[in-house]
């Protein structure tokens, strides 16, 4: 048996895994010396986290602790969005989240974080702050649409625009 570490040998499959742009020598954490299995669990263990984060903030939410759902749930995405930094690097993420074609989702992504800061904090109303989660995912979808070709179309066209 050549392969004793199971389905799931990230380094037995490293020849198989093409160096593509999610690889290349741009990582935030080159400094480091990383291997490229060790930016993938980076990576997932970052997602992983970002998730359980915000989710523990939105049971909060629930629960009627605003101040505890705004800290969750922003630390949950700004980790999750952190995690790719493992695999491109954080120069490469901004340069790509702020080109033209995906400028204005950033931006709106962006700032509904801080706009559920000010929901939770300022204003302190439970639907302002699930308004400006919801408005975050539709954000966060149309970046991640722009990164597929031709999705943000077929989108349109789902929806008859």
């Amino acid at each position: 048996m050549a392969n004793s570490k199971g389905w799931f040998n990230l380094e037995a499959a490293g020849g198989a895994i093409p160096d593509t742009q999610f690889f290349e020598g741009d990582s935030a954490f080159s400094f480091l010396g990383l291997t490229r299995t060790q930016r993938l669990y980076g990576f997932f263990g970052c997602l992983a986290a970002g998730f359980v984060l915000s989710l523990l903030g939105s049971i909060f939410l629930f629960l009627g602790s605003l101040a505890s759902f705004a800290i969750l749930y922003a630390l949950g995405t700004i980790i999750s969005l952190i995690g790719t930094g493992f695999l491109i690097g954080f120069t490469k993420q901004v340069k790509m989240m702020f080109k033209p074609v995906r400028v204005v989702a950033t931006i709106v992504f962006l700032g509904s974080i801080g706009l559920i800061f000010v929901g939770a904090f300022v204003i302190r109303s439970d639907i302002l702050c699930i308004i400006f989660v919801i408005i975050e995912y539709l954000a966060y979808t149309w970046y991640t649409l722009s990164y597929i070709p031709y999705a943000r179309t077929a989108v349109l066209k789902v929806f008859g625009l």
